[in-house]
């Protein structure tokens, strides 16, 4: 039964974090510019989402503004880097940053708590259910918003919009020949991507029914890492796209980092995200790789040494 609860949390964390690592494919894949703000727009999308539910407003409506405010700040961080000329990566640390303060005033505190509130993980038909069973009904629901959040990405990256977004990060020079500004499909793609980020935050929000101003630490590692393991296990299987690889790197990773807490304790957490991080790295630089071909290659020069 242990297995069986923490297979369902595998999952649902898994799904919440492919939202993350959809908007992350975009500014790190597509766009080719390095956003940290993504750890400021996810806390930004729970507060957002958790403050409207308690204010009454309907939980859709709620999610739907939270991620028009990442999409806000996303276009903050584009603002100064194409038009004050920011460093791409001091544009995001900077949005990120001021994010703290912002997410702190809208919460109005630390935290905010709605447990008695129905939302789209939390209510009274999946609350029916016992917990170990509940868990796969919120895995599920999950599931089909990053479902549609795919589809509605591959459908855009198929429009004359989608194909200037790829063509600003891959081939700048073609865009401004078509007589295309390239800033604005820069500001687009921020926009976009810390948007499904702020999203994936009031998710994470609705599956512990509260908002901590410290839960977007580290946000972007993690993503960075699924988008990695996805797009290498999307390299090797040719039909699988992109989108999809990402997805199924987050539900990958997660559970990594899962059974990495189980043996050493959830006190690591952070450190065993960073650890991770550097092996997904060095996985896909092909460091190991060339260093089991190198051992294989010495192995069989020394066979051959004995055979002589």
């Amino acid at each position: 039964m242990f297995f069986f609860n923490q297979m369902g949390t595998v999952f649902e964390m898994g799904f919440i974090y492919a939202v993350v690592a959809l908007g992350v494919y975009i500014t790190y894949k597509i766009l080719d510019f390095p956003d940290l703000s993504v750890d400021g727009t996810f806390p930004l999308g729970g507060v957002v989402f958790s403050v409207l539910l308690v204010a009454g407003c309907p939980w859709p409506v709620a999610m739907i503004v939270s991620f028009v405010a990442g999409c806000a700040a996303g276009f903050v961080t584009g603002l100064l880097h194409v038009k004050l000329k920011i460093n791409g990566l001091l544009s995001g640390i900077i949005t990120m940053t001021a994010l703290l303060s912002v997410n702190y005033l809208i919460a109005g505190g630390p935290m905010v708590s709605f447990s008695q509130e129905s939302t789209m993980l939390q209510n009274g038909f999946i609350g029916s259910f016992d917990r170990q069973y509940a868990i796969y009904i919120q895995a599920g629901l999950t599931l089909v918003l990053v479902a549609a959040c795919k589809v509605l990405l591959d459908l855009f990256l198929k429009t004359k919009a989608g194909f200037l977004l790829r063509a600003t990060g891959d081939n700048p020079q073609m865009v401004t020949q078509l007589g295309k500004n390239i800033d604005n499909y820069k500001m687009l793609g921020l926009s976009l991507a810390n948007g499904l980020v702020a999203l994936a935050g009031s998710l994470y929000c609705q599956y512990n029914s509260v908002f901590n101003s410290s839960m977007g630490t580290g946000t972007v590692v993690i993503a960075l890492a699924c988008v990695i393991i996805g797009c290498v296990i999307s390299k090797h299987i040719r039909v699988m796209k992109d989108t999809t690889g990402v997805i199924v790197g987050a539900v990958i990773y997660y559970a990594i980092l899962t059974v990495a807490m189980l043996l050493l304790g959830s006190e690591y957490t952070q450190l065993i995200v960073a650890v991770l991080f550097v092996l997904v790295l060095i996985f896909d630089s092909g460091l190991i790789g060339r260093a089991v071909k190198k051992w294989i290659r010495g192995v069989r020069r020394r066979e051959g040494k004995e055979h002589a």
